[in-house]
């Protein structure tokens, strides 16, 4: 398990600018080439910047909890403003997989493109619903959209406070 001490002896943390900077050259096998010092760390994968450190791949955000606090995050780390490689400490935050999926965006859907909102065929009626620890809540059944994603944000805001995204 990495440490901090081993941590902040192959890498330095910028706090302000969220970047990771190798302390070492390092060499990467398999035909990686070669990481020098003083040059950022990690590469981009699906969004987020992830750093190899003694043969073991950690995300960034993960890594500047261990940085400032000491020691690894028991859940997910959260980047407020929904950009996943942006790891100043100022976007992070500690939070549950329940609230880290509450601040995060509207999935791209055709029909009702409404966080928190879905089309129920059989009744011709916008439904809402939203998931708190893994289970689906019904919030009920509107004539319009608008009214469902507004029984979304409320609920949204009750069960999620500061983590809460209706967008």
């Amino acid at each position: 398990m990495l440490t901090v001490a081993r941590l902040q002896e192959v890498l330095r943390y910028n706090p302000k600018t969220g970047i990771f900077v190798w302390r070492i050259n390092k060499f990467r096998h398999n035909g990686g080439g070669n990481a020098h010092k003083g040059a950022r760390a990690g590469t981009i994968n699906n969004g987020y910047r992830r750093i190899k450190i003694d043969g073991v791949i950690y995300r960034a955000g993960r890594l500047a909890v261990l940085w400032m606090t000491g020691s690894f995050p028991p859940c997910d780390v959260d980047h407020i403003n929904l950009d996943r490689s942006d790891d100043r400490w100022t976007n992070l935050r500690q939070a549950t997989r329940s609230l880290n999926k509450a601040n995060s965006k509207t999935q791209n859907r055709k029909f009702v493109p409404l966080k928190g909102v879905s089309w129920d065929k059989q009744k011709q009626k916008y439904c809402a619903y939203i998931r708190v620890n893994g289970r689906t809540i019904n919030l009920g059944r509107f004539a319009r959209a608008k009214d469902a994603h507004a029984a979304y944000g409320i609920a949204a805001r009750k069960h999620f406070g500061q983590f809460a995204r209706s967008d």
